[in-house]
């Protein structure tokens, strides 16, 4: 089984991604290819956003960011010539491991097809007001970059009309254990995973 695993920016994914983990899944993480793959696209992508994206002759993924982060038409140039390569390189990972259990993360998995990919697909909910604090805290971005974010992410209302379970991720982290222990457990009893990990 393929689940899927979306949310967006500072709902928490990487901390659901991590108790899959412990509990036998194969990661992919569509943000970690993108890292990896991007400078292959490197001549495109200079034609497309110019040489203000680079520093010291490599993409700099911070000023990229930002750049596209501030103009939803060139957000969505960029994920026209990025995603492509991304999906690709996903499936052949799915292929790799015979589908089995397998968890795919990314806050763009419904946006950019990859639902199309996944078995279930779970969303990481998270109150607004935790989810502006958490990602504050981290001081990765100001709130002002994070608004715009979250402005060109399809909103978390939306997004679960897409989804089969719901984890809220709002609370403290055995709250948060405690809903994908019941999950795992519920696609084991169903015969739907095949991972033999205790579910602690």
């Amino acid at each position: 089984m393929i689940i899927g695993i979306t949310g967006n920016l500072g709902s928490g994914k990487s901390t659901i991604v991590k108790l899959f983990k412990e509990h036998g899944f194969k990661i992919i993480s569509a943000d970690k290819i993108g890292h990896k793959e991007i400078n292959k696209i490197f001549d495109e992508l200079k034609r497309k956003f110019g040489k203000k994206i680079f520093f010291k002759g490599r993409i700099d993924r911070k000023r990229l960011g930002k750049l596209v982060f501030s103009d939803k038409r060139k957000l969505k140039m960029l994920q026209k010539i990025t995603w492509p390569l991304i999906i690709r390189k996903i499936k052949e990972e799915i292929k790799k491991n015979d589908g089995r259990d397998i968890v795919i993360e990314s806050a763009l998995i419904i946006e950019s097809g990859l639902k199309n990919l996944v078995d279930r697909l779970v969303l990481v909910k998270i109150d607004k007001d935790v989810q502006l604090k958490r990602l504050l805290k981290k001081n990765r971005y100001t709130e002002e970059e994070i608004r715009n974010i979250l402005k060109l992410q399809l909103r978390q209302e939306e997004k679960i009309k897409y989804v089969d379970y719901v984890v809220d991720n709002g609370g403290d982290i055995e709250n948060t254990k405690s809903q994908i222990v019941k999950l795992i457990g519920e696609l084991r009893d169903e015969g739907k995973i095949y991972i033999d990990v205790p579910l602690v």
